[in-house]
């Protein structure tokens, strides 16, 4: 074998699990710990090797068959979703996704396995965070049993103290000088054409997703015909033999086998070649810093993916790639001054913890007392166990029958739960084979894999076909929270309440009613509505209210109508009239009164309670005038509705009215600013001497003195001065241009007066 870093340390490494039975390795990527330290431990028996994806577990395998010279299926072995190559003979096997967490459930002690290695921790997947936890009490019960965490860029100490306090082996890389190129805002296309000329080997281009790596691939045809280099896609959506054959340059009869064309490449992957995976042959990379993340939106209860910046440790793996061999380039397509995070964010704290939970409770705990690596959050924590309960996976004692048999199957919680309402049938395992890998070309293998699984976790309730009716009932089991109603033609309000718009192709055109099977959340802004993309149709008569509530709206005429609505999460279901006590009917007059405000009347004996220093709650007084009310326009708040002991406080502290000396009743106006006014013909108040004063801060009114023709010619507080000082000029002015109105030269001693003097012939 060729020597790598790694192998100075492996005696090492055997010697502190056999006193500890536990160690973390940190060792830098090319330093060969994934291929050479799993097979060292075999002498102690089977090692099950977790890997993050599917892809990588078999290329490990493989290379790991290459270089001791073992067959696979025999010593050398993988187990991944759909597919095993293993016997008992088997001593790494190597496993991915919840194989390690199924083991656990049927062997809480894994009985035959003598040490479980944790790879590329570093990307925190749920499945490592579980898988950890999981084998960590497999250990305590355990005095024979070894656990190894293994990572590139891992802050090692969390893990250790984990592990009790387990010690750290860390291992030196040995890559070749590299050269970091920066090219913002290049293409993939351009990239090619600047760097094909100037190297040799192969190239790995990083892309977010299987839809950029298309698009790239498209527009590099041409560059790739002049330099006669084949452009390779690799991605999670392809199926086994494509994954392997972007892999397969170096090995010539599985080349052959697969069809493979032995010569220069350009790889174009998705941060699926980031890690435990070897490319062979790559001299130089080129990223676009970008990748796809799987966020949990809790308003819309969906895993949205979500394009982001890659962070610093990332950045730093692509680059690696480019320097296993020799001297090497990466070509990174943004600005150097832009800022990186500089560690990825675990999954456990950002995607849907359904299945998560699933097999915790199926392990035998519950949430709030497992002993997590890295605890999630409690909300998080609400959502799923709403969501299972939902789906009929727990009630209130734990774990239901169903919940146990779709924990069985190799499916979310989601599908697992539609296959068992769809009996396991032909057309269930077609569903769930489609809404399980939506990209892959052929789904017929996973339909034959999810077949047996049901037919073994469905027992006599099997059937071979299901109708179409019965389908669409059993993905409603699945997606429970997912019901939707159309709102028009191209809108849809979804249970959350949030609103989805319809995509052309979705599947339920016409569909009053429907499922929304894959819905992206708005990613631009908070109010951007969610797409969905696909959708199934479902009756209203299917949907069991989840509450009913009674309702009061108020008509356009300003009445009452009271209802009794059945609710599906935000959706009305049916809408049933029922009579209302008076009490419910007053309570929705009174709030649109207070929601429109008082009119100027009742503004007014507002203000006057307020500077008498009366006070009443407004809203109890809307409230009693509503009562005796059928519309809004009916409530009426006066001093006359008010009780009879207010009324009369309220006449002594601010009364409606002033009388003045010409006999009259004038009305007093209560200012908000806490003064006071009344407008009055200056000849009703002759021989008044002294400004009247009111309330309980003796507050003087302010005078309006109105000429004959209602408009005001003075403003004053004192009358005293008023006639001494103004009156001879306001008498002169005015006299001549209203002769029939008294102007006496005393008014002291004038009679007060509102009418003309009446001339005798």
């Amino acid at each position: 074998m060729l020597p790598l870093p790694v192998d100075a340390h492996i005696e090492r490494a055997r010697s502190l699990l056999n006193d500890h039975r536990a160690l973390v390795v940190i060792a830098a990527p090319g330093a060969g710990k994934t291929t050479r330290v799993p097979p060292a431990l075999v002498d102690r028996g089977r090692v099950l090797l977790l890997q993050p994806r599917r892809v990588a577990a078999r290329a490990m395998a493989r290379r790991i068959a290459a270089e001791r010279n073992w067959t696979i299926g025999r010593e050398i072995g993988w187990h991944i979703r759909f597919e095993r190559q293993f016997t008992n003979e088997t001593r790494v096997l190597v496993v991915t996704e919840g194989i390690l967490t199924a083991y656990v459930q049927q062997d809480p002690l894994l009985s035959d396995v003598a040490t479980v290695v944790i790879d590329e921790f570093h990307e925190r997947s749920v499945h490592a965070d579980l898988g950890l936890a999981l084998a960590k009490q497999a250990w305590l019960a355990r005095t024979d049993l070894r656990i190894v965490v293994m990572s590139a860029t891992l802050d090692p100490e969390p893990v250790s103290r984990f592990l009790g306090g387990c010690e750290i082996i860390e291992v030196p890389g040995s890559l070749h000088p590299l050269t970091a190129e920066y090219a913002p805002g290049e293409s993939v296309a351009d990239a090619l054409g600047n760097l094909l000329p100037r190297t040799t080997g192969n190239v790995l281009c990083f892309l977010p997703g299987a839809r950029e790596i298309q698009a790239a691939i498209a527009e590099s045809q041409a560059i790739a015909r002049q330099h006669d280099v084949e452009l390779v896609p690799l991605h999670g959506s392809l199926d086994s033999a494509a994954q392997d054959a972007a892999l397969s340059m170096n090995e010539p009869a599985s080349a052959k086998h697969l069809g493979v064309k032995a010569g220069r490449r350009v790889i174009v992957a998705t941060n699926i070649a980031e890690t435990s995976l070897t490319v062979s042959g790559v001299t130089t990379v080129i990223d676009t810093g970008l990748q796809k993340v799987a966020r949990y939106d809790e308003a819309r209860a969906i895993d949205s993916l979500t394009t982001e910046r890659i962070t610093i440790d990332s950045a730093d793996q692509r680059a690696g790639r480019a320097a296993r061999l020799g001297p090497g380039i990466a070509r990174r397509l943004w600005d150097p001054r832009d800022r990186l995070r500089p560690h990825r964010e675990p999954d456990i704290h950002r995607v849907d913890l359904t299945g998560l939970l699933l097999s915790v409770l199926a392990w035998g705990s519950r949430p709030d007392s497992f002993e997590w690596f890295d605890p999630p959050s409690p909300d998080r924590i609400a959502a799923a166990m709403s969501l299972l309960q939902q789906l009929g996976a727990i009630d209130d004692r734990g774990l239901t029958d169903i919940g146990r048999q779709m924990q069985r199957l190799p499916l979310s919680p989601r599908l697992a739960r539609v296959l068992l309402a769809a009996h396991g049938s032909f057309e269930g395992c077609a569903a769930c084979a489609r809404l399980s890998e939506p990209a892959a070309a052929d789904h017929r293998l996973v339909e034959q894999n999810l077949s047996n699984a049901a037919k073994n976790v469905v027992g006599a309730r099997y059937r071979a076909h299901v109708s179409d009716t019965e389908l669409r009932r059993a993905l409603l089991a699945g997606y429970p929270d997912r019901v939707a109603k159309r709102r028009d033609r191209e809108t849809v309000t979804m249970a959350s309440g949030h609103g989805a718009v319809i995509a052309k192709d979705s599947g339920a055109e016409g569909a009053e009613w429907m499922i929304a099977l894959d819905v992206t959340s708005g990613r631009k802004t908070a109010t951007t509505q969610a797409l969905l993309r696909l959708a199934s149709a479902i009756e209203r008569e299917w949907l069991s209210p989840t509450r009913s509530t009674i309702e009061q709206r108020l008509n356009e005429s300003g009445s009452v109508s009271t209802l009794e609505i059945d609710w599906y999460g935000e959706l009305v279901l049916v809408e049933r009239q029922r009579p209302a006590t008076l009490d419910m009917t007053a309570a929705v007059l009174a709030a649109a009164w207070m929601e429109r405000g008082p009119d100027k009347q009742t503004a007014r004996l507002l203000q006057r309670l307020k500077f008498g220093g009366i006070e009443l709650d407004v809203s109890d007084l809307v409230f009693a005038a509503a009562v005796n009310a059928r519309r809004v326009q009916d409530i009426v708040i006066s001093e006359d509705t008010l009780p009879w002991d207010v009324r009369k406080r309220l006449a002594a502290a601010a009364p409606g009215t002033l009388k003045v000396p010409s006999g009259r009743d004038m009305t007093i106006n209560y200012e908000a600013d806490g003064t006071l006014s009344v407008s009055v013909k200056l000849q009703e108040l002759f021989g008044l001497g002294e400004t009247p004063r009111i309330g309980p801060s003796r507050t003087p009114i302010t005078f309006h003195l109105l000429a004959p023709n209602g408009r005001p010619v003075q403003t004053t507080q004192d009358l005293k001065s008023f006639w001494e000082r103004t009156y001879p000029e306001v008498r002169k002015e005015l006299r001549g241009r209203y002769p029939k109105h008294p102007w006496p030269e005393d008014p002291w001693n004038a009679p007060p007066t509102h009418r003309t003097t009446r001339r005798r012939d």
